[in-house]
């Protein structure tokens, strides 16, 4: 039983020291305003990646969206009895 609590003990200890260390960007022991400015910096670069890789998808989305409203067009034609327009399919002999 002893052994089981000295275990936890050690681990929550750990996870103490990886979480305070984690705050401490400069290695010098504490968290301060130098810390906070770096893990700012960092947060900021992350952020403009995602927002760009956010603004290619968008772009891919629009192009799908512009294929959905042809398709839809094609769709109408059909309903109305007009031939379909585009490649033809390969005939099968």
């Amino acid at each position: 039983m002893k052994i089981i609590l000295i275990i936890v003990l050690l681990a929550a200890i750990a996870i103490g020291i990886y979480l305070y260390k984690r705050g401490d960007q400069d290695g010098d022991g504490d968290v301060d305003l130098k810390d906070i400015k770096a893990s700012a910096k960092d947060t900021a670069k992350t952020v403009k990646k995602r927002a760009k890789r956010v603004k290619e998808e968008l772009g891919d989305v629009v192009d799908a969206a512009k294929d959905v409203v042809d398709q839809t067009k094609d769709v109408a034609a059909a309903v109305k009895g007009k031939p379909r327009r585009g490649r033809k399919p390969n005939s099968k002999k």
